[in-house]
């Protein structure tokens, strides 16, 4: 018997547990700023839910990404972390993949539809995806009017002017009961662009320069 938890910090925090593919608990902290000091409480709240222990986890998925950097290192190092520990193997998978593939597993998905979510600075990540929830473009990070014209899913789909029709967030539960059949991204974070706070590539003086002009010969 396999016993799946569920990660994924790309936008909130989302926690969720499935055994043998069945979804035990899916739950959610619609918070995009306390990732570090939400996700270990919502993954021990997961398994008293589903009344497990994380002893008896057999696999780690974790989304990662695309999205903000701080949030995605919380999800991605916790995830290590607690894999490490019980001596576990961690898949990373693209964070808007399992929102596909439940659009998909809904059985209304079209043809071709494009999952997006919130990037900031007025700009979306996004994937294209085929009606069995295959990944085939992206993901990329754009302004919104330069997400194709298609059917939308995920949290950032109204951003692009437009309604979404398929799944508007990611159940982790669901993520973690689709292990199998997600792809794999590997466990390094897709940010897409660089962090905000960067180390400096050029030094700086701290010496006063002189002033010219100011003091001539005497």
């Amino acid at each position: 018997m396999s016993l799946v938890l569920g990660i994924d910090t790309a936008n909130d925090v989302r926690v969720g547990l499935a055994r043998d593919g069945q979804v035990l608990v899916s739950l959610a902290v619609e918070d995009r700023r306390s990732h570090a000091e939400l996700l270990l409480p919502l993954v021990r709240q997961a398994a008293t839910e589903a009344g497990v222990s994380l002893d008896e986890l057999s696999n780690v998925v974790v989304g990662a990404g695309p999205g903000p950097f701080t949030g995605l290192r919380v999800g991605v190092a916790a995830a290590l972390t607690l894999a490490e520990v019980l001596g576990l193997d961690v898949k990373g998978v693209c964070s808007l993949d399992p929102i596909a593939l439940a659009w998909a597993d809904r059985g209304d998905a079209p043809a071709e539809f494009v999952v997006a979510s919130d990037a900031r600075r007025k700009e979306v990540y996004w994937a294209r995806y085929t009606a069995d929830g295959a990944r085939v473009e992206g993901p990329l990070v754009t302004a919104p009017d330069q997400v194709p014209r298609l059917p939308l899913a995920g949290p950032g789909a109204t951003l692009t002017g437009r309604a979404g029709s398929g799944p508007a967030v990611l159940d982790a539960g669901a993520m973690a009961a689709a292990i199998d059949r997600l792809a794999e991204v590997g466990t390094e974070p897709l940010y897409l662009r660089r962090p905000d706070a960067e180390v400096p590539t050029t030094r700086k003086s701290t010496l006063l320069q002189p002033r010219i002009g100011m003091m001539g010969p005497r």
